[in-house]
């Protein structure tokens, strides 16, 4: 033993001996001073090394014999109960910092952790263990520093006797708080040990796998290394009673989630933000995974068999997958698979799935979850990098808007639109809503010789699209409710779009001689021409002036044709509305 150690050894064992000494004195005032002594030569310590010594093997040499010290003090059979427990209340996040040093300096603070488990107050060590790793010193908050922390805490969780519920809950938060803090910037290899701690207090709970979603952050390409660590996870929930249908509709994890958080606040509350996520994960990484046997696969099978064939399950699965596609940490080869998993189920819909529903029922309790789980799939849609991906998740938005009734499709449509401020994607909606009234203009439409007047009120009452909310969502883009034309050129494709969808209506109900929509109507037309297209034409001149290279004006062609034929409809038709 070198110098430098020995008197690190040295001033251990008197901090050591005095701490003793004042508490089997019963001296209180003392007994803090000596253990804020100890702990202030252990951070001293501490900090010496991380800050990067010159001698990295005599530190380590110095850290090891320290801790080493320190365990044999405490395991000592003549060592009084009292001096554990008042050490016990400083010495863990004290100890933990020496982690990250070396392999040997990690298991001697971990056997230090362990040993305060084993013969102190669980409830105590629960507080301990939360504190430390709520507030750790600057500097230490990596895997290190929590691994040892919270695999002691999955062993104070089993040994709990006395309301254990409350401990768990009080303690849930501060768990999730480390892994999304550490997780969100993966150190490869050595979050793996962090991760098996989480997962056994998982084992000790026998609760639900919340960080799921944390774990999924890190996995990138790499769904090989993590898959392991995935499968042991799902099977503790199949061990726990949790399905695969319970986990994607999100029965079981409301469930679960309920019992768990009943009567707390929001900010416990806040914690459980990737329950739902996790659920979903969970789900596809079963899914995806190749180490999945033949009964896990079976399983899968009959699970998208089910989606198919109820509509309600399928739109709660359609509203736990939201989560996934919502995630700005997720990678996209997840999201790629959880797009892939709803174009399954969607394109395999059982066309019976809802006679099942025979009973009435409230469609628009379902509504919110489904708009929420739409502008997630937009957020494939516009930010995908991949092509493909892009595609398959706007048919997959296409399906998933056509599973909803018709007569709500119209309203979440209609609030897709005034919620998005991109211009691609409200051209893109202003099509579904094209296609959409193309798709239900002819079957409503049925020209038998009875009175013209009478066969349209009794199709106009079957629309949910040929209706005048329509032209609202025209005037929406053309005259925004912020007032003034729209602008241009950003929002040129919204335009254009909402241009050709006036056309369309125009001409469909001029040529097939009906008025669904009132468009026809002599005010509206002139409304129509005064409050859009006028502005509409003086501002595409305007830009059109101010181009100097003649770019603008290119890109503007298209749009400019539109326009000039929508006015040249209204013309037309003003000359042959009296009314």
């Amino acid at each position: 033993m070198s110098a430098p150690e020995n008197i690190d050894s040295l001033r251990l064992q008197q901090a050591l001996a005095s701490c003793s000494q004042s508490i089997a004195n019963g001296d209180f005032k003392q007994s803090q001073e000596s253990i804020s002594e100890l702990v202030h030569f252990l951070d001293s310590l501490s900090d010496f090394i991380s800050s990067g010594t010159n001698d990295e093997k005599g530190a380590e040499n110095s850290a090891f014999e320290v801790l080493s010290e320190i365990y044999h003090y405490l395991i000592s059979p003549s060592l009084d109960q009292a001096i554990t427990d008042a050490l016990a209340f400083e010495l863990p996040k004290a100890v933990a910092k020496f982690a990250c040093v070396s392999t040997r300096c990690f298991e001697n603070a971990e056997r230090i952790i362990n040993h305060f488990v084993e013969v102190c107050s669980p409830r105590d060590m629960v507080s301990i263990l939360c504190e430390a790793m709520t507030s750790p010193s600057d500097g230490f908050s990596n895997s290190f520093y929590f691994t040892p922390l919270l695999g002691a805490l999955a062993k104070v969780f089993e040994a709990l006797k006395r309301r254990p519920f409350e401990q768990v809950k009080a303690s849930l938060p501060v768990v999730l708080k480390v892994l999304e803090a550490i997780l969100s910037d993966p150190e490869e290899d050595e979050d793996m040990d962090l991760i098996n701690k989480a997962i056994l207090i998982a084992h000790s709970l026998n609760t639900i796998c919340i960080k799921l979603a944390l774990i999924s952050n890190s996995v990138g390409s790499e769904t090989s290394r993590w898959s392991p660590i995935m499968l042991q996870l799902s099977h503790f929930l199949h061990y726990c009673g949790f399905t695969y249908l319970g986990l994607i509709t999100g029965h079981e994890v409301g469930m679960a989630v309920d019992l768990i958080s009943q009567g707390d606040e929001d900010d416990y509350m806040r914690c459980f933000s990737y329950v739902k996520c996790g659920a979903a994960i969970t789900v596809l990484w079963r899914d995806l995974s190749n180490e999945a046997s033949k009964e896990d696969l079976e399983a899968a099978v009959k699970v998208k068999v089910k989606l198919c064939s109820n509509q309600i399950e399928r739109w709660e699965a359609v509203g736990i997958l939201k989560h996934v596609y919502a995630s700005s940490n997720l990678p996209w080869a997840l999201k790629r698979h959880a797009i892939d998993f709803l174009f399954c189920i969607m394109e395999a819909i059982d066309s019976h799935s809802h006679k099942d529903l025979e009973e009435p029922l409230d469609y628009s309790v379902y509504m919110p979850s489904l708009y929420a789980a739409l502008q997630a799939i937009q957020k494939v849609i516009v930010y995908a990098s991949d092509p493909p991906l892009r595609k398959k998740a706007f048919d997959t938005f296409k399906m998933v808007l056509a599973d909803i009734p018709a007569s709500l499709r119209f309203d979440i449509l209609m609030a897709l639109i005034k919620n998005s401020d991109l211009s691609s994607m409200i051209a893109i909606l202003l099509g579904c809503v094209k296609e959409e009234m193309y798709k239900e203009y002819p079957k409503k439409v049925s020209g038998q010789n009875i009175d013209a007047k009478e066969e349209n009120k009794a199709v106009q009452s079957t629309l949910s699209f040929w209706t005048g909310g329509v032209l609202d969502c025209v005037e929406f883009v053309l005259k925004p409710p912020k007032g003034g034309p729209p602008s241009l050129p950003e929002f040129t494709d919204a335009v254009l779009s909402a241009l050709n969808l006036y056309r369309f209506i125009l001409i469909t109900e001029s040529s097939g001689k009906t008025n669904y929509t009132e468009v026809l109507l002599k005010n509206k037309l002139q409304k129509v021409y005064r409050e859009w297209l006028e502005p509409l034409r003086s501002l595409v001149s305007g830009v059109s002036a101010g181009d100097d290279d003649g770019q603008l004006a290119i890109a503007l062609n298209p749009l400019e044709f539109v326009l000039y034929r929508c006015i040249e409809l209204v013309e037309d038709n003003l000359k042959h509305t009296t009314t």
